[in-house]
């Protein structure tokens, strides 16, 4: 009889310690908000399949990536807590910096400028100079008269901006350029726009930023709070590790990640776009380093250009406004 409890005690003991065992390993998934810059779209590939592929699942992560009513509002909102993490643009963050908006780049996504100067093949306007005298469309945006004013006077145009009539068009940057109401458009994307418009039988000529004497910069930025980095490293660390892998993977493949894009948004986005927009934008990822990599010469000189044009104040401290820590980490 003793013998027997002895046996069923010793049984217990077995099946609890297994549980527990079992309980320790299931570590519960983190869920964590990440405000993207703009509606789904070939520059959010490697989210997605970091998503599709369990990425994400692996660093015990489960993600909420949306695009918020006001997507102007990512640094604020993630400084604040709403969001942990957000996707944005380098000049945008540089600015939030400047009013005391606590945010820090903790990776690179897109490594050049997406923006630029498109215009109608048919028109033979093939470089900033040639614009004198005519409509240049933009989206309203203010950063984007500085960026033009750059541009033309790289090309000898010494009046900079004086010497061509800047047209708020919204959003339609696409259509003035199309119906001829503008000669060019800034604003526009070479991975969106110019297939948008050429898609309807409209050649376009584009005008790199960083080949007209703007300095090169990010396009976009996986960004989170000074809190976040203080308080909780290891949660950005995880992220960085699951989005470096999922934008290694469609950089590699960059049509399979554009079928697993699809797939993650139905009917949110155009194929005829962001198919050959990816085939684009896939080498931006990579270009000068592993995914997410960022250099203080590239955010300094355009901190410095942003201060030099009256887009801040004060100068900025660029080395505080990013960090290649968690990159490093992930790629140990």
């Amino acid at each position: 009889m003793l013998r027997k409890k002895w046996l069923i005690s010793i049984l217990g003991t077995i099946i609890v310690m297994g549980l527990l065992v079992a309980c320790g390993s299931e570590e519960e998934l983190v869920k964590v908000r990440l405000a993207m810059d703009w509606y789904p779209n070939a520059n959010h590939a490697g989210l997605f399949v970091a998503e599709q592929k369990g990425y994400f699942a692996d660093e015990k992560l489960e993600v909420d990536f949306y695009t918020p009513a006001d997507p102007s509002t990512v640094n604020q909102t993630v400084a604040a807590g709403s969001d942990d993490f957000g996707i944005n643009y380098q000049p945008d963050l540089l600015m939030a910096r400047a009013q005391g908006v606590s945010v820090v780049s903790i990776a690179a996504l897109v490594q050049h400028p997406l923006n630029s100067v498109q215009t109608l093949k048919a028109s033979g306007i093939t470089r900033p100079g040639e614009l004198v005298g005519k409509k240049v469309g933009y989206p309203g945006i203010p950063l984007n008269e500085p960026l033009l004013d750059t541009m033309l006077k790289a090309d000898g145009v010494e009046g900079g901006l004086d010497e061509v009539e800047l047209v708020n068009v919204g959003w339609t940057l696409a259509e003035a350029l199309i119906n001829e109401s503008v000669d060019a458009c800034i604003g526009c994307y070479f991975s969106h726009e110019s297939f948008l418009i050429e898609n309807q039988g409209h050649p376009v000529n584009i005008m790199r930023m960083e080949e007209w004497g703007v300095p090169d910069f990010y396009e976009l930025v996986l960004v989170t709070s000074e809190k976040t980095l203080d308080e909780r490293p290891e949660l950005a660390q995880r992220l960085v590790r699951a989005l470096m892998r999922g934008y290694a993977d469609a950089a590699a493949n960059p049509d399979a990640a554009v079928d697993i894009l699809l797939a993650g948004t139905k009917a949110e986005v155009d194929e005829a776009i962001e198919r050959p927009g990816v085939q684009v934008i896939a080498p931006l990822w990579t270009d000068g380093g592993p995914v997410g990599w960022q250099t203080s010469e590239k955010w300094t000189n355009f901190a410095d250009w942003m201060h030099t044009n009256g887009l801040v104040e004060k100068p900025i401290d660029a080395s505080a406004a990013f960090t290649n820590r968690f990159v490093e980490e992930a790629q140990k």
